[in-house]
């Protein structure tokens, strides 16, 4: 049965009482910079260091959901590069069908979400000049192949990050971090509601709650 916001609110106060005054402090501080404003779609990652870099970013950046695309590639995290990070945001992976793209898409959109293909092969948008005023899902593909046609095809904007070396491209997980930062630096400079509903808030709070009481008193 979901809990109202009020029981949640007093779930969280008990739970608090089984970590450290640090950690609780911690938490009441990142979830304020925690967004679903801006959202990350993974289209068939599957190198177990750039997956996990790019947890990372998301972590350290202060994007909350991450949308992982199995269609013929398992997920794989690497915890010596992801530090933990996976724990701390909430990841949705889509694995039913062969070809798993179109139902994330429907999925996005009926989130109010615009899709954004980041890719160096099409007329794109950088960082820097993306219109955020819209909920966007930034989608990066596998660093040998790139996204998928559907998954190019079907966006509603391309981005990139500029480059003025030889090398075609960065590699995803470089990709992700320049990305994220410029974009939630900007954010974070606009006077547009990016931040998390107290629902929503209150629904992670008791995720992290979870996750930390779960560990050893050495992991708080």
């Amino acid at each position: 049965m979901e809990l109202s916001y009020n029981e949640k609110i007093r779930l969280i106060e008990k739970m608090t009482e089984y970590v450290t005054p640090h950690r609780k402090q911690l938490f009441e501080q990142v979830i304020e910079f925690r967004t679903r404003h801006v959202t990350i779609v993974l289209e068939n990652i599957f190198q177990p260091h750039n997956a996990s870099a790019v947890l990372r970013s998301c972590d350290l950046t202060g994007i909350q959901d991450v949308h992982v695309i199995e269609n013929y590639n398992t997920y794989t995290v690497n915890q010596d590069v992801a530090l933990g990070a996976s724990k701390w945001l909430s990841i949705m992976k889509y694995n039913t069908t062969d070809d798993n793209t179109p139902d994330t898409y429907a999925s996005l959109r009926k989130r109010g979400y615009k899709i954004v293909a980041t890719t160096p092969h099409l007329k794109s948008v950088s960082p820097d000049e993306i219109a955020l005023e819209e909920k966007i899902a930034l989608v990066f593909g596998t660093e040998l192949t790139g996204l998928t046609p559907y998954a190019i095809e079907n966006a509603d904007e391309y981005m990139q990050v500029p480059m003025v070396g030889f090398t075609e491209s960065y590699n995803i997980s470089v990709s992700a971090a320049l990305s994220l930062y410029t974009i939630t630096q900007r954010l974070h400079r606009l006077e547009i509601n990016w931040r998390l509903t107290p629902d929503e808030k209150a629904d992670i709070m008791l995720q992290w709650l979870r996750n930390t009481i779960n560990k050893s008193p050495a992991c708080r």
